[in-house]
């Protein structure tokens, strides 16, 4: 049986090959099986964002800091997606919430 480590690698081999869907099917298994894996949540991110579907990648983002607050690198990559979904939708609510994110980032690296 694959473990949930190998299929996540997997996952990342296909998004780094542009198999976007396939590796974004993988890590849809891994969340249905476990919905707080946090890893599957930021390469889902990093995904939908590629292929522009901002609003899913910004609940993905969103998902991973909620399941750890703690971690600043949660927050970078929130930023980011933020960025990103301003950039792909010239909505001016997320340049805030990217300012925001990033400050929680710094903030929490202390």
């Amino acid at each position: 049986m694959t473990t949930t480590t190998q299929r996540l690698n997997e996952a990342e081999k296909l998004k780094d090959q542009g198999k976007q869907e396939e590796a974004a099917a993988i890590l849809t298994e891994i969340l249905a099986e476990d919905p707080k894996h946090v890893l599957a949540h930021l390469t889902l991110a990093r995904i939908c964002t590629a292929t522009g579907k901002h609003e899913d990648a910004v609940r993905h983002a969103e998902m991973a800091c909620e399941l750890e607050p703690n971690d600043s690198t949660n927050y970078t990559v929130l930023s980011v997606t933020y960025q990103r979904a301003w950039a792909g939708t010239q909505d001016q609510r997320y340049i805030q919430l990217a300012e925001d994110a990033m400050a929680r980032s710094r903030m929490i690296g202390r």
